[in-house]
């Protein structure tokens, strides 16, 4: 296992490069700045309240030489500093070796410049839990950092949290050069069937096995203890905490996601740099789930699925928690590497609302904006203003909705398929997903795979979405399916392949100064479905000969 840490780290240090620094805090003058020409009511997120006790893991025999196990010192100095009511757990400048570390209340652990936590590849060091992954009940590993219950807390500095993931995570073959399969495959571990993927053990692989439902087991099917090593955790687990504070350091190489706050209260997520190779599997920047009253601001996001993420439990186990993600302000972040830059779901059966994302920059990528659900979810998601946003290099969307979202890469792997969208409708029930009232300006992409996907249920149509003063440039166009109530105000298209824009059964469609631009110059709009009604484009900017009607869509139901 030491050998397969050895080869991790040296594919990590390939992948990723150097560090990327998050933004200078000056880039936001104050706090009351974060809260100027807010869309919605929101009481203001207060930093949590430490005592200024400070005590240094050192003086409770700590060792920094990376090799020696220091569990020990650090849960005693946190319960030194603890029971005299609170305050700075210091971590010095060196290599800190270690098993999970368990907050308490009042606790600020702070690392200093040139501190390096790393956690301990021994999955007897971590206990199996209960706990909730991917929004469903069920039991885990338990996490690196880790908090229940607790008020007033903060991880801050300018040191280095490793979580050790290289020991815990599967990898696909498809994912890496030659060369480095070769090197894996001598470090241990064993491979599946077909020879395609690498597990750590094969009690890994047995968990894989069993696993139908992502990677969250089906407890009637199998023993957990004796699916140890399958069972890797988020690395920053926070549930059910108030006042929250995480600022500064580097968070970095996660067994599953990275920071994973869980129906916590006034959190203050800043000044971070969150890295995960970019084959790491399920390996998130940030998952806020269930949360209340959260800023999330200058942070650099560089990882191997989603960067910063809004979830609030799945299916069931998720309508059931009640608990919706709501008052949240995300400005003046940058995405590196990621599934999607800012993500909505997939697991949003408690509801998503009050968000506001602004002034932030992703490059490269795999989707920009995305918003992901499917049948059997639930939940609303509503009220959600996005402005000035930037993005390049997106090889699929800028884009994003997919609304028969079937836990697929944005990119297909070589072990995917496409979801297939049934055209035919369901009953509404509590299992219907909503997305509505989602309003964004400002938006700027270029260089990117589609200029834009936007795939509603045909039970449940997206509902008002409006774009103004944008430029979306794509290799193909604007594909919009099931959605109503769309304004595109003085939005610009451009597209080196087919139509720009393509509507499918959408209905009460505006576009004040909407322009399209395509190496065709005959192609413009096409217009498709049988439910297509109500396209005004009388104030657009587009050329009728350019625009295509389908002989099945009533040509009374758009004005030209």
């Amino acid at each position: 296992m030491k050998y397969s840490f050895i080869i991790f780290t040296l594919f990590y240090i390939i992948s990723c490069g150097p560090v990327p620094h998050p933004p200078m805090t000056n880039q936001t003058s104050s706090t009351q700045d974060l809260y100027d020409g807010l869309e919605f009511d929101m009481p203001m997120v207060t930093e949590p309240v430490i005592p200024d006790l400070e005590k240094s893991i050192a003086e409770f025999g700590a060792v920094p030489d990376g090799i020696t196990k220091n569990t020990e010192a650090f849960e005693a100095t946190i319960q030194n500093v603890s029971a005299a009511g609170g305050g700075k757990v210091i971590v010095p400048r060196g290599m800190w070796l270690t098993g999970p570390i368990t907050l308490k209340s009042n606790i600020n652990l702070h690392l200093e410049a040139g501190a390096l936590i790393i956690f301990t590849d021994d999955k007897d060091d971590y206990p199996i839990v209960e706990t909730s992954f991917e929004g469903l009940n069920t039991f885990r590993c338990q996490s690196p950092i880790n908090g229940r219950d607790l008020e007033n807390i903060a991880i801050t500095g300018s040191g280095t949290i490793d979580g050790n993931g290289g020991a815990w995570r599967m990898v696909k073959k498809e994912k890496m050069t030659e060369p480095q399969w070769k090197k894996l495959l001598k470090s241990g571990g064993v491979t599946s069937d077909d020879g395609k993927v690498w597990y750590p053990s094969e009690q890994f692989k047995r968990g894989a096995e069993f696993t139908a439902n992502f990677n969250v087991p089906d407890p009637s099917q199998v023993n957990f203890e004796e699916i140890r090593d399958f069972l890797r955790p988020v690395m920053v687990s926070l549930i059910n905490c108030k006042n929250v504070l995480l600022d500064g350091p580097t968070f970095q190489n996660s067994p599953a996601w990275n920071l994973h706050p869980l129906m916590c209260e006034n959190v203050i997520i800043r000044n971070l740099s969150v890295r995960n190779p970019w084959y790491s599997q399920n390996g998130d920047g940030l998952d806020l789930e269930s949360c209340k009253n959260v800023l999330i601001y200058d942070n650099t996001f560089d990882v191997g699925d989603d960067g910063i993420c809004i979830k609030s439990g799945k299916d069931k186990d998720g309508r059931d928690r009640a608990v919706p993600t709501e008052n949240v302000i995300i400005k003046n972040n940058i995405v590196y590497h990621g599934h999607g830059g800012f993500t909505v779901g997939s697991e949003m059966s408690s509801g998503v609302k009050n968000i506001h994302v602004s002034n932030c920059t992703f490059m490269g990528t795999d989707v920009g904006l995305r918003f992901k659900s499917t049948r059997g979810r639930g939940g609303v998601v509503e009220n959600i203003y996005i402005s000035n946003i930037d993005m390049i290099d997106i090889p699929t969307d800028p884009i994003r909705f997919n609304l028969f979202y079937g836990g697929q890469s944005p990119i297909l792997e070589e072990d995917q398929e496409a979801a297939v969208a049934d055209p035919e409708k369901e009953p509404v029930t509590e299992e219907t997903p909503s997305f509505r009232d989602i309003y964004m300006k400002n938006i700027r992409a270029v260089r990117s795979g589609s200029a834009g996907y936007f795939q509603g249920l045909p039970e449940m149509k997206l509902k008002n979405i409006q774009i103004e003063d944008s430029y979306l440039e794509g290799k193909t166009g604007v594909s919009m399916i099931d959605a109503n109530d769309i304004t595109f105000k003085n939005v610009k298209i451009q597209s080196a392949e087919g139509y720009p824009l393509t509507l499918y059964n959408t209905t009460n469609f505006v576009s004040p100064g909407l322009e399209l631009i395509a190496s065709d110059a005959t192609k413009g709009l096409l217009i498709l479905g049988a439910e297509s009604q109500n396209i005004d484009l009388t104030d657009s900017n587009i050329d009728p000969s350019a625009v295509k009607i389908d002989k099945k869509v009533n040509s009374e139901s758009v004005k030209l």
